[in-house]
């Protein structure tokens, strides 16, 4: 299981939210492409970049930090928010992103999306966000009636290279990640699932290393690796068991 390190990025800094909301952020650092340097050099597979003022905007806004982050290290990256379209997806892939995630518009434009995956096989991963189940969408605005589990199967062999899930009341408050919701998701598809949200301490590491056999092949790490309740090294150890 891939411990991916998240890099979050607002106004060209690297901060955490808590719970998605703009007004709690953290800024832990003014150079978010110094910061990914930081975590490639713990020997990682994939980091994790988001662009929030793109999610919240719906076009991204931070693609100069992001170029830089691609220029400085060696390692896959991934890329979402505010990503809508074909010729987005293009320039991303263009400018060197591994993987690009596709939140919002895989509700809106499941059909499309779907193409997308066809198109870029292995390139295009699904964000779901979920509030008690439900999918969120517009940067965690607006709660729609459909269930993350209904919204993943309509992915289902279209090439899509894994969901991200993000229990969004978890996400930057340290709670732990929704272990049960999780594992239920990785069960009802055959995508890879990558966990998000909550992550705190190495005991939340070995919870999820316990469901990785149904198909939970990461978990994306943010507020916890930034102040130093998660050790990345340990977690690695642990994920790699």
């Amino acid at each position: 299981m891939q411990i991916i390190p998240a890099v979050d990025i607002m106004n060209g800094k690297c901060v955490r939210l808590k719970q998605g909301r703009m007004n709690e952020e953290t800024i832990f650092s003014s150079n978010p492409a110094e910061m990914a340097r930081k975590w490639a050099d713990y020997g990682i597979a994939l980091l994790h970049v988001v662009d929030l003022d793109g999610a919240f905007q719906k076009t991204p806004k931070n693609t100069q930090s992001i170029q830089e982050i691609i220029n400085s290290i060696d390692i896959p990256v991934q890329v979402g928010g505010g990503i809508r379209n074909l010729s987005t997806i293009q320039k991303y892939l263009e400018m060197g992103v591994r993987r690009v995630v596709l939140g919002t518009e895989a509700m809106r434009n499941p059909d499309q999306v779907a193409e997308f995956c066809a198109k870029f096989p292995d390139q295009i991963v699904i964000g779901i966000d979920a509030k008690k189940g439900m999918v969120a969408i517009e940067g965690w605005t607006e709660t729609t009636s459909v269930t993350a589990i209904d919204l993943a199967k309509q992915f289902e062999n279209s090439g899509v290279a894994a969901i991200n899930f993000t229990d969004i009341h978890r996400d930057g408050m340290q709670t732990g990640p929704n272990i049960e919701a999780t594992k239920a998701l990785a069960e009802a598809i055959s995508i890879p699932v990558v966990a998000s949200g909550g992550v705190s301490t190495i005991k939340d590491i070995e919870n999820l290393v316990r469901i990785a056999d149904y198909g939970v092949v990461g978990v994306i790490c943010g507020r916890s690796l930034y102040e130093g309740t998660l050790d990345l090294s340990e977690a690695m150890k642990i994920s790699n068991i």
